[in-house]
């Protein structure tokens, strides 16, 4: 431990550049840590805050035009990137698409300071196609507010940290492998879950064709929406389907059988949030629930068309809504 403060101590500038690039690159490494740390030992170390500060937001910065160009580039397929990437990303996609619809581009300005948002907050904006010069204002006020705050916090309380790291490096290897030991033992099991997670998935999913079967057979199943309301209106949704928010889940559990069949999508990574919803249905009393594989682009991708709702949708009436007809492609 004694040796990590004398590398910060020493390369003070590299260590936090390199390790907020790394971090906001997709790697599992701390970055809030690092910058207490290194703003606690600045002073030793002969650096000034403002120094360690731009080299922090630089990399913010690099990492984060990144993220964005791969967003305006690939689209959605970026978030189906970060799911594979990430431990957890998959609630994490949901969670700031549904964020950033209804903060809007301020969004950016305190991702950072949520674990696990920052990243897909700055993809999205390139998949939202956010103007280039209201991204890099935001991002880069986000970015100084995190850096700034982070180091402020390390140089205020200095000599505690100083204590902290002190204590920590008499306990020599051992402390440092325990550390690394805990950190492993972590990961490890945040990727077990998130096998579980999937592999429960893997096996109720049903494709575009099993539900165009279902339909034609006449089997009536209940097709649900798990997207956000702003992404219904605006892109449209499978004829037939019932918004599924939290807000509607109640009536739509009061009005469904326990025997019918149900089919929940999305537009997420590893259809996570019709997952979600899924798991609360069942929790409800309805039995036969089926994510459907690849979401409502697997039912673009084959053609099928789409319905577009006049807002505000309602589940008060299950047969008459009023909506127009998008065909695939326009």
């Amino acid at each position: 431990m004694e040796q990590i403060a004398s590398e910060i101590e020493r390369y003070g500038l590299w260590v936090v550049f390199a390790n907020v690039l790394l971090a906001e690159g997709g790697l599992p490494l701390p970055a809030f840590p690092i910058l207490v740390a290194a703003g606690a030992l600045a002073t030793r170390g002969g650096y000034s805050l403002f120094a360690l500060i731009a080299a922090g937001v630089a990399a913010c910065l690099i990492a984060d035009l990144a993220w964005y160009w791969c967003g305006r580039r690939y689209g959605g397929r970026v978030l189906g990137w970060l799911c594979r990437l990430s431990l957890s990303a998959d609630r994490c996609v949901h969670q700031t698409q549904t964020l950033f619809l209804k903060v809007g581009k301020s969004s950016l300005l305190l991702a950072k300071f949520l674990p696990g948002l920052s990243i897909v907050s700055v993809a999205m904006a390139g998949v939202a196609r956010m103007p280039p010069a209201a991204f890099l204002l935001l991002d880069a006020a986000g970015a100084l507010l995190f850096v700034s705050a982070s180091l402020l916090l390390g140089w205020a309380f200095q000599d505690s940290i100083a204590d902290v790291l002190k204590a920590l490096g008499h306990t020599g290897k051992i402390g440092l492998v325990a550390l690394l030991l805990l950190l492993c033992l972590y990961l490890l099991i945040r990727w077990w879950r998130r096998r579980l997670f999937i592999r429960t998935l893997r096996m109720n999913r049903i494709t575009v064709a099993e539900l165009q079967r279902a339909i034609a057979e006449g089997r009536n199943p209940l097709i649900l929406d798990a997207r956000p309301e702003e992404i219904r209106l605006r892109d449209g949704m499978i004829p037939g389907a019932l918004p599924a928010g939290p807000e509607e889940l109640d009536a739509i559990v009061a009005t469904s059988r326990p025997d019918r069949e149900v089919v929940v999508y999305c537009a997420c990574p590893n259809e996570a949030s019709a997952a979600i919803v899924a798991k609360r249905l069942k929790q409800a009393g309805l039995k036969t629930i089926h994510p459907l594989l690849g979401g409502i682009d697997a039912w673009v991708q084959a053609g099928q068309p789409l319905e577009r709702m006049s807002p505000p949708a309602s589940v008060t009436s299950i047969d008459h809504r009023p909506s127009e007809r998008i065909e695939a492609g326009t």
